[in-house]
């Protein structure tokens, strides 16, 4: 049976979370955390054992490969046993270690997709801001270590937009927000094409939204362990937070009414199985609330998101941008806070009839111009937009033209992989 007539396996590697399945699906079969326990007392007796035992140092060398876990499983074991110890692949949304890279993809290839990688084609998504380099090592694992027939390596703000949920019609115009749990970028596309020049990224995503509401029960003096407070402030994040519409308002509802919007939390000591319990509080709006005021988390960056993505599309072609404007689409996991939408429209809005206001005063009132439209696309699946868009992609007949197969790769070497050619038959 031909690997064409197979759905494409999609698998989108994020710095906090992986999601893998079948092309044509809704959903990702498996979202799992991009985490790989590795167990240390193996690679310890390869490197203790003598130089003349090679087949000793081997057999632990060997062992060593096949002992791991990824995912939760990797989480749980670390937590367990001394004896293994977590390795994060994806640093900020770029592979920092491809050793670990390649077992992660092992295990989500054979154990949990259970599928033979030779009948199948591959989709794989990367950060907008990838080396080259690294689109080499991708293809070089893929068709070396898996042996498969066909690899498409997309852009992830490119598949988010080709999830094509915004009209009937799939609009490949606009500018991706996509805030990861290690990366938050901007990206403008038009035409399914990726401006490059105008791609901006800021030093803020989910992780530092976790670390600022760690800080905050921190320093309030609430009695979590402290080795499950970034646990502890990863779950209050995901569970409780939400966009406020003005801080000062929200601090006075709080203190008005305390009961209603003072949370509890409760949990288990991981090492003595203990229960402890804590109040949520400010942290759930003050959370998300660094990504529209990042002067209250930290010093180093201080521009607003909604202020960035003005820049970003500023920035682009000018024929361009009234199309870029009407078309902002969110991303990743961390935008979806309650309200996060509506927020970033209003501020984005804000800006931009600001700047209408100050060109009509600067001519004179005698120049009118048409009024731009903002609009902030959220929609229930932007948690794996760009998975979802890999899949609606992959499972059009175009997608098998668009590959580098095993034979090119074979022809010319992983330089193939450097370039991949966006195909229009669907668009």
């Amino acid at each position: 049976m031909d690997a064409t007539s197979r759905p494409a396996v999609v698998i989108d590697n994020g710095t906090g979370y992986s999601k893998m399945g079948f092309a044509g699906n809704v959903e990702p079969c498996f979202i799992t955390p991009t985490v790989v326990a590795v167990n240390d007392s193996f690679l310890n007796q390869s490197r203790s054992s003598s130089k003349g035992n090679w087949s000793a140092q081997y057999s632990a060398g060997v062992m060593a490969d096949l002992d791991f876990f990824i995912g939760d499983e990797a989480i749980s074991r670390s937590r367990s046993s001394s004896t293994y110890n977590l390795s994060y692949p994806i640093q900020n949304g770029q592979v920092e270690n491809w050793d670990t890279m390649e077992r992660f993809w092992q295990q989500c290839i054979y154990n949990y997709l259970r599928c033979d990688p030779e009948d199948h084609y591959f989709l794989l998504t990367e950060s907008p801001l990838t080396a080259p380099e690294n689109r080499e090592y991708t293809g070089e694992i893929m068709f070396e270590t898996f042996n498969v027939p066909g690899l498409y390596i997309a852009v992830q703000p490119v598949l988010a937009l080709a999830a094509g949920y915004t009209t009937s019609k799939c609009e490949m115009t606009g500018v991706v927000v996509d805030v990861g749990e290690g990366a938050t970028h901007i990206v403008p596309v038009a035409e399914g094409y990726v401006i490059g020049s105008s791609i901006k990224s800021i030093p803020i995503s989910g992780k530092d939204v976790t670390q600022f509401v760690q800080q905050l029960l921190k320093e309030r003096g609430e009695h979590i362990p402290p080795e499950d407070s970034f646990e502890v402030a990863r779950k209050v994040k995901e569970m409780y937070c939400y966009t406020c519409s003005d801080i000062v308002k929200e601090y006075n509802k709080h203190d008005k009414e305390p009961s209603k919007y003072i949370k509890q939390f409760s949990g288990t000591k991981p090492k003595t199985g203990a229960p402890y319990s804590c109040d949520i509080g400010y942290e759930r709006f003050l959370g998300p609330e660094i990504f529209f005021h990042p002067e209250i988390y930290s010093s180093d960056f201080t521009t607003p998101l909604p202020t960035v993505i003005d820049k970003c599309i500023q920035s682009a072609p000018i024929d361009t941008r009234r199309a870029l404007y009407k078309n902002v689409v969110l991303s990743g996991g961390s935008t979806m806070f309650k309200d996060f939408h509506r927020r970033l429209q209003r501020d984005l809005k804000k800006i931009v009839d600001t700047r209408i206001v100050a060109a009509e005063a600067w001519h004179g009132g005698e120049v009118k111009s048409q009024p731009i439209e903002v609009n902030v696309v959220s929609h229930p699946i932007q948690r794996f937009a760009v998975w979802f868009g890999g899949s609606v992609l992959a499972s059009t007949p175009e997608f098998y033209g668009a590959c580098h197969t095993k034979a090119e790769y074979e022809e010319y070497g992983a330089s193939i992989c450097r370039t991949n050619p966006i195909f229009k038959g669907m668009f």
